[in-house]
């Protein structure tokens, strides 16, 4: 690619958009054209996002009418961290005015809000009215890892916790060996809960504590087996019970189910790494995996257990890379024909 593709970020001033910048900035083929946040429109994006001073120089928040001045002829990823709820209505917006300018979108969004494939499945799960159904067939929904190419030209990436039950649970369902019943465990770090204080990310509460949150009921469930019925044929019955840890960053994922055929740990393994052959950020290891190993990285890394005709297979994954921006941003590599790992090769931070 001959020029940088300039690259506009949408709801600006939440953890994922703080990712999204800092992803952006440092890749070699995009170049960031502004950033959206009605609340700090005209504001330094050093005082939101101060970590990336030494980068950002003097660059302000936009409003949309001055973000949709960028939108022209040529070329324009968009990359949006939008609410849910609030992202479909707003890229509406910007599809429509990009079509009449001729410019040629490419859109990846962070949100809910094209995770599903009709208004009535994502509003089973919100329980509000979507905010652009008419936009859903333009818009594909999986893993890089697990959707080769699609002719759809934009895309809902899954959420954290759904990335990383989906690396567990979609090849165990494509490759036939295990039942239908699949049982997750999942435990995040509380920058999963957004940058906005509650009492569950409150330090004091959070801190040294572990506790489970919506058991049996998270709205990630039926994004998941949805999302495996997509691409398997196959919905599994997913029973998963989500917790908070007392840590910042990251994802634990254990999923579980029971074996259609007798299938010893390696000989399992050995399926895994020939499933994920080929998909750099994904490492199936001997052993247990270890979130220290993947934080602050697109990398994520598998292991499994096989013990009587049951298996576990675990994940861990940063929830703000893997789990949203750097997910987002591998799309859009794809999207626009260059290698997914482009300006996502920093590896883990190691001793956080």
């Amino acid at each position: 690619m001959s020029a940088r593709v300039p690259t506009v970020i949408l709801g600006g001033s939440g953890y994922v958009a703080g990712e999204l910048l800092r992803l952006v900035l440092g890749h070699p083929q995009l170049r960031l054209a502004g950033i959206l946040s009605e609340s700090q429109a005209g504001g330094a994006v050093a005082h939101a996002f101060p970590h990336l001073r030494a980068t950002l120089g003097d660059l302000k928040f936009s409003n949309r009418a001055e973000i949709m001045e960028l939108v022209g002829p040529g070329r324009l990823a968009l990359l949006s961290a939008a609410p849910h709820g609030a992202s479909a209505g707003l890229l509406a917006g910007f599809i429509s005015w990009a079509r009449e300018r001729g410019t040629e979108l490419t859109v990846v969004d962070c949100s809910a809000d094209f995770r599903f494939p009709t208004a009535g499945a994502y509003e089973a799960v919100y329980k509000h009215p979507h905010g652009a159904p008419e936009l859903l067939d333009a818009f594909a929904c999986a893993l890089p890892e697990h959707l080769a190419t699609t002719d759809r030209p934009h895309i809902g990436h899954p959420g954290c916790f759904a990335t990383a039950m989906l690396l567990a649970a979609l090849p165990l369902l494509r490759l036939d060996l295990v039942e239908d019943d699949l049982f997750a465990c999942g435990i995040t770090g509380s920058t999963g809960a957004g940058r906005s204080p509650i009492a569950t990310t409150h330090h004091p509460e959070r801190h040294a504590n572990l506790f489970a949150y919506q058991p049996l009921a998270h709205r990630h469930a039926p994004e998941v087996a949805g999302i495996c019925e997509q691409i398997t044929g196959r919905r599994p019955q997913l029973h998963f019970v989500p917790q908070s840890g007392p840590f910042a960053r990251g994802i634990h994922m254990t999923v579980q189910a029971r074996l259609r055929r007798a299938l010893g740990a390696d000989a399992l393994r050995n399926e895994l790494q020939a499933f994920y052959q080929g998909s750099e950020f994904v490492a199936v290891v001997d052993g247990m995996p270890r979130l220290k190993h993947v934080v602050g990285s697109n990398y994520c890394e598998i292991g499994v257990s096989v013990d009587a005709g049951s298996v576990a297979v675990m994940v861990v994954e940063d929830n703000l890379v893997k789990g949203a921006a750097g997910g987002a941003v591998q799309w859009l590599n794809r999207k626009l024909g260059l290698a997914d790992h482009e300006g996502l090769t920093a590896t883990a931070a190691g001793w956080m």
